[in-house]
């Protein structure tokens, strides 16, 4: 474009030279108004040239006042470009009008709602999903899961907070069904203790003492512990019930006020916590979670992607369909929006100040005549014909005034 605008500009020279040796200097009839038209093109061809070029350097290399004006403005022309567009382009008024014609949530909504959309969808944070375990340390996210559960479960006393539960649990009657089923394995026990307790009777009793009156003790003693088991069983209000539950009451009560009892609890969690199963908790706990991710975001046919399917085609079928959802969407987009661009479009139109800030004059001067370069040689073209036409026009007139 440089070349076609300085070749219009040399076009109009040569036709003004052509005039100007011909017929004594062309100042009479019709080479008269060539003449003219072919001057003033150059004149503005020239203006043009030189307005164009002293944007960008200082025209045939001379350093004239109030040129290379983007070389030496490059910083303020960045700011006010950075302003503009903070103060048009980042307006509240502007983004949140944009925002609300968008029509984002009906629009997200209709395209989730297709089961082939929300395989994407699903497909996609399968591969964040994966991508995500795959960068975390192993190392890193197994700190995090022993100081932000397993060690905080050993940091509070855990008397107190145990005995309020067991105590809640009281108040509804939870542990009767624990009871109901002690006494029940209490009898089948008993049931089938027979072998048992002659073995005990063998044992235990004196060498001299005949076979068969072992063999009465301990059917007695069956008896006897089949008719308590099977009392204790029946009975709800029997004595054995009531002192368990006494017995739980009691502990409630004691692991919440008595020293003794709150120091047995925290040597059993001390104990507990000691144990290497416990130890390695978080490692395992780990290393069990991200196998399951693992292998259900690459199975395509996996319960987790598959859930995710129907959750994307569920929420997307809402948006759709519901405008109370819609609404509420489109106000949080509307919030969020307008809390970005009142706090932080300074730091939004900052990438535009900076990066012109690091460049160097020539390299503005080159980037900024690149991307405008040749609507500007379009003006020193237009400049060349306007130039021309404008001189034809007043030498026209002129002529006409002189021969009135």
């Amino acid at each position: 474009m440089k070349l076609v605008a300085t070749g219009f500009l040399v076009g109009v020279t040569l036709v003004y030279l052509l005039c100007l040796l011909s017929e004594g200097g062309g100042e009479h009839g019709w080479v008269s108004y060539v003449k003219s038209a072919a001057e003033a093109g150059m004149v503005g061809g020239l203006a043009d040239w030189f307005a164009v070029t002293a944007l960008f350097r200082h025209p045939l290399g001379i350093p004239i006042p109030h040129t290379a004006i983007i070389r030496k403005k490059k910083d303020q022309i960045g700011e006010s470009l950075g302003s503009f567009v903070g103060e048009n382009f980042l307006a509240p008024e502007a983004v949140l009008g944009k925002l609300e014609s968008a029509r984002i949530p009906e629009r997200v909504g209709t395209w989730m709602a297709q089961p082939r959309n929300a395989e994407r969808v699903a497909a996609e944070a399968s591969t964040l999903a994966l991508g995500l375990v795959t960068v975390l340390k192993d190392d890193d996210v197994q700190q995090i899961i022993d100081a932000t559960i397993v060690r905080r479960l050993a940091e509070p006393a855990w008397g107190p907070p145990i005995g309020k539960v067991l105590e809640e649990l009281l108040k509804e009657d939870r542990q009767l069904p624990i009871i109901e089923m002690l006494c029940e394995r209490a009898y089948e026990w008993a049931l089938g203790s027979q072998e048992t307790i002659d073995r005990v009777i063998t044992r235990d009793s004196p060498t001299w003492s005949p076979k068969f009156v072992d063999m009465m003790v301990g059917e007695k003693i069956h008896r006897e512990i089949v008719e308590f088991t099977w009392k204790v069983r029946s009975d709800p209000q029997h004595e054995i019930r009531q002192a368990m539950n006494a017995f739980l009451v009691d502990f409630a009560r004691d692991l919440q006020n008595d020293p003794a009892t709150m120091a047995k609890a925290e040597k059993v969690k001390a104990e507990l916590m000691g144990r290497k199963e416990i130890a390695t908790a978080a490692e395992a706990a780990w290393r069990i979670a991200k196998k399951l991710i693992e292998d259900s975001v690459r199975d395509p046919s996996s319960t987790l992607r598959t859930k995710f399917v129907e959750y994307s085609i569920r929420i997307g079928e809402r948006l759709r369909d519901d405008p109370a959802a819609r609404g509420k969407v489109d106000r949080w987009l509307s919030d969020g929006a307008r809390y970005v661009v009142e706090n932080y479009s300074g730091e939004i139109t900052s990438v535009i100040t900076d990066t012109v800030a690091r460049w160097d004059g020539e390299e503005a001067s080159r980037k900024i005549e690149v991307q405008a370069g040749r609507d500007l040689q379009f003006i020193r073209i237009n400049g060349t014909v306007v130039g021309a036409l404008a001189g034809l026009v007043i030498h026209v007139v002129s002529q006409v005034i002189v021969g009135g």
